[in-house]
């Protein structure tokens, strides 16, 4: 479980990258997960949802019609203990996405890339990408 801004998804890629390098039978098992807690709180009055990106966030707000407060996480650390486990941890509620390795030499590719020394090829990658990611603008 990382923030769920784009800081938190470059720590994901440096976790995953750790598991792929050096515990990839986790990852082959089955065992390996992502926690994915929401970005934002929409309210008005007694009414409260969660919120896992931008859409979903203008959507609630849309349907509340007006008047909403929109709250941000920053990170983990500003989510009460309760808002976490209901978001988050509960097995009712939480999201969790399971890691799986369709093609492992290209994913090797592409982890050495970004973790690599050479700027041009990950920019290059980001940028081509970046449309498919689950994170903030």
């Amino acid at each position: 479980m990382c923030d769920a801004d784009v800081d938190g998804s470059h720590i994901e890629t440096l976790i995953l990258t750790f598991f792929f390098r050096y515990m990839k039978e986790l990852i082959e098992n089955g065992h390996i997960y992502i926690a994915t807690p929401p970005l934002y709180l929409v309210k008005k009055g007694q009414k409260k949802q969660y919120a896992w990106n931008d859409k979903e966030r203008d959507a609630i707000a849309e349907s509340y019609s007006g008047g909403v407060q929109i709250q941000r996480y920053k990170g983990l650390g500003e989510m009460n203990a309760e808002q976490l486990w209901d978001t988050t941890m509960n097995p009712e509620f939480r999201t969790l996405r399971q890691v799986n390795i369709d093609n492992s030499s290209e994913a090797d590719r592409i982890f050495s890339m970004l973790m690599g020394d050479e700027v041009p090829p990950r920019r290059e990658f980001i940028e081509k990408n970046a449309v498919y990611a689950n994170v903030d603008i």
